[in-house]
């Protein structure tokens, strides 16, 4: 009788093999794991600001101390939304999409290149076109599409919206869940868009110096992808042939069975 159960023992011994390959070191989860130098620290990335790009919807809302002279200036649009509705009331502000060629159709002042600008740019240009007609205008500029995409070995991945116009790597990842315990920390892809162009850059999360890194600040639409480790690997495969195994075995547990009666 031991001479077929043999055969099972074999398999449960693959499965603590496969147990054992399967597990995570310590390098491959903490974070920021070398010695930090608070006297060395690089804070250039620390006064970063996004740059408007094409297909950016902005909303554009221009004041003055009187209210008439603004109002032609901002276009208004009937919502749809029940959100909006019990924030804003049944109207709310037109958004502007940046063209190709960084330009919106503003009223009155027609054809404006804002593509390439920072907020604070466009708000300084935009003030002194209107000071030809309104005394001392107050513009407020805000981005409405602005949105990050985290993918990979996350533990919620997808599309996020970024209300204040401002997120770095590690918020991006905290809106995601964090990172799984099989995602690779050390290897961090951002896939950003530039000038029509796709551009690339690699972080590792074990080490401090990545809040020092020149793209830690996301804009919009960046790509963040997280790739798996050897051990979810493994895992994958020992999935895959999950259905093959359980057939294996009860083949076996079977022939056993009835050769023992």
């Amino acid at each position: 009788m031991m001479r077929y159960l043999n055969p099972l023992l074999k398999i449960a011994f693959l499965f603590a093999v496969f147990a054992l390959t399967s597990c995570v070191s310590r390098q491959e989860m903490v974070y920021f794991q070398d010695e930090i130098l608070t006297e060395a620290y690089d804070t250039s990335n620390s006064n970063f600001e996004i740059r408007f790009k094409p297909d950016d919807m902005l909303t554009i809302q221009v004041s003055a101390l009187d209210p008439d002279v603004a109002r032609p200036f901002n276009l208004t649009v009937v919502s749809t939304s029940r959100d909006i509705l019990d924030a804003q009331g049944p109207l709310r502000l037109q958004t502007y999409l940046i063209d190709k060629e960084g330009n919106i159709e503003f009223p009155v002042l027609g054809t404006i290149k804002i593509g390439g600008m920072s907020r604070s740019e466009a708000n300084a240009m935009l003030k002194t076109r209107l000071t030809e007609y309104i005394k001392d205008p107050i513009v407020n500029i805000r981005l409405a599409n602005f949105t990050i995409t985290v993918l990979g070995e996350v533990n919620r991945p997808g599309t996020y919206t970024v209300l204040d116009e401002r997120i770095s790597l590690n918020e991006a990842l905290g809106l995601a869940g964090d990172l799984t315990i099989y995602g690779k920390r050390e290897n961090v892809l951002l896939i950003r868009e530039v000038d029509g162009e796709k551009r690339y850059a690699k972080f590792d999360l074990t080490s401090i110096n990545v809040v020092s890194a020149p793209q830690y600040y996301l804009t919009q639409n960046d790509v963040i992808y997280v790739e798996p480790n050897n051990a979810r690997l493994r895992q994958g495969n020992v999935s895959q042939n999950n259905n093959l195994i359980v057939s294996i075995v009860a083949t076996l547990a079977t022939i056993t069975a009835i050769l023992i009666r």
